[in-house]
């Protein structure tokens, strides 16, 4: 778009690597995260669902016309009309050729629309809100890959403080928030309200009530990077004099998962040298830290004044830029807590099983406790079965990168990069 500067994202080179392997990409991811902006950047053509209602009467009766076009074809918000979905799976076999098709989505679509699978014809990429490096507020000289290949030199110094770090959680990794001069924490607002009040009961057609909606999203805002579990949160709802039972729960959350606004950590089940029973709850997670200030009405000044809310908040924070740059490296996140109450906060597994170890901590002055928790846990893994970690690190919001005499790394969040 004229006028607008394009911030080269991650998922940049995920796109193109996808588009040579399969004949679609799917890219999915909550609204505003910037999925269009980047399937622009690769490809030929595109087409708006959404813009005109005839291309939602088109395709329920000749989808095959909505594909015609220079490739990649863009079709963006492609749920709008679901019969699409078995026609690019018919075009793909048919054309037989790579990267013929990009498709956007803000909503996974009910279960029938894709019962037909699209396994080695489509592909998925799941979008996330701008990192830190992508916001140009990382240094990137650390970077995941590196450290996984054995390149553990990473002296460096993080420009931001703690302060700064506080106002990027309450804007947020939103493009457009990014871009304001100023006052980007409202655009978080507005997704929340807009959220609350209208896409949860539009992406299905389920009449749900706002308020409901909105009390839920705040328990799940209060009790973020927690293990907290579901009767919790019923309680929690409940104690603000809302009706609610655990079958409507169930309901909403797996509304706002189909939106991609909630986003849970999962357990990893690691081997262990000892009999040690592994705890399977997820940790609760936001798409992006600035939904939970928004929706409990915190600001920045709000939250240098309660350190214990922003240490929970941070931890989103590096969970989300952390969930980016382990797709990068074809991996994905967990957490890690067993019956000894011995937690690591993220675990990052790549698919080729090479794996690393991570605590959070938002003062740089914690990194002792946190790194003999790290060793502690390095020594109850079977590493004979799973092998040894790449690295053991402590993510601080702190100023100093180095790799201490234990061989753990500390890392500000705002060295980091992919």
């Amino acid at each position: 778009m004229e006028g607008v500067t394009y911030f080269p994202r991650i998922c940049d080179k995920v796109l193109r690597r996808k588009l040579q392997l399969t004949g679609a990409t799917l890219i999915v991811g909550p609204k505003w995260c910037g999925k269009t902006e980047t399937a622009l950047q690769a490809a030929g053509s595109v087409i708006y669902i959404q813009s005109d209602p005839q291309y939602k009467e088109t395709g329920k009766v000749l989808p095959a016309l909505l594909l015609e076009g220079e490739t990649p074809r863009l079709i963006d918000e492609w749920q709008e009309v679901p019969e699409l979905w078995n026609a690019i799976r018919h075009s793909v076999d048919q054309r037989k050729k790579q990267g013929q098709f990009i498709l956007t989505g803000s909503a996974t679509p009910r279960d029938e629309v894709m019962a037909h699978s699209g396994i080695g014809r489509i592909s998925r990429i799941q979008m996330r809100p701008m990192t830190l490096y992508e916001s140009k507020e990382s240094t990137g000289s650390v970077s995941v890959n590196a450290l996984f290949d054995g390149q553990h030199d990473i002296a460096s110094v993080s420009t931001l403080d703690i302060p700064h770090l506080a106002g990027a959680i309450c804007r947020g990794g939103w493009p457009g928030a990014v871009t304001l001069p100023e006052g980007g924490e409202l655009l978080a607002r507005e997704y929340t309200d807009m959220l609350v009040e209208a896409d949860i009961r539009n992406f299905d057609g389920v009449e749900r009530n706002p308020h409901r909606v909105r009390q839920v999203l705040r328990s799940l805002a209060r009790n973020i990077s927690t293990l907290t579990s579901a009767h919790t949160i019923l309680d929690d709802v409940r104690a603000n004099d809302v009706t609610i039972n655990e079958r409507t729960l169930d309901s909403y959350l797996n509304a706002m998962r189909r939106l991609f606004v909630v986003e849970d950590v999962p357990a990893w089940s690691p081997a262990l040298r000892s009999k040690t029973t592994i705890r399977t709850t997820v940790k609760r997670q936001l798409a992006d830290p600035s939904l939970a200030t928004s929706v409990m009405r915190v600001d920045e000044n709000g939250l240098l004044h309660d350190l214990s809310t922003l240490g929970f908040l941070f931890e989103s924070l590096c969970t989300r830029d952390l969930r980016v740059y382990a797709q990068s490296n074809d991996g994905e996140i967990f957490h890690y807590r067993d019956k000894d109450e011995l937690e690591i906060d993220l675990i990052v597994s790549l698919n080729d099983g090479r794996w690393a170890a991570i605590e959070v901590k938002l003062g740089e002055h914690q990194a002792d406790e946190a790194a003999a928790n790290l060793i502690q846990f390095k020594n109850k893994v079977d590493t004979s079965r799973i092998g040894e970690p790449c690295f053991l690190m402590v993510l601080t919001g702190g100023k100093f990168a180095y790799k201490r005499n234990d061989g753990v790394m500390v890392v500000p969040l705002a060295c980091l990069r992919d």
